[in-house]
């Protein structure tokens, strides 16, 4: 008769681990680790509060509108000369 596998539990040696959120929300749970730092949890994620953020790292948003403006007039001074020369 074959020997069954036996399932595998799993061993938290911190059944009161605490996970410290930047929000500063603190949960208690069972970990390898006895506490860890994350940078987003569920009360302060736009998934779970149904809040938006807009986020604008480093000016993105001016950079591409920059690069938009000078490509409109390459292309509008191309469109120039092509019916000038035409």
């Amino acid at each position: 008769m074959a020997k069954k596998n036996k399932e595998k539990i799993p061993y938290y040696p911190y059944p009161e681990a605490k996970i410290i959120c930047s929000c500063g929300n603190i949960m208690k749970v069972g970990s390898t680790v006895k506490e860890m730092f994350v940078e987003i949890c569920s009360k302060c994620h736009p998934f779970f509060t149904g809040a938006q953020k807009l986020i604008d790292t480093h000016g993105r948003l001016e950079r591409f509108k920059e690069r938009l403006a000078k490509k409109m007039e390459i292309d509008a001074k191309k469109k120039k000369n092509k019916k000038s020369s035409d």
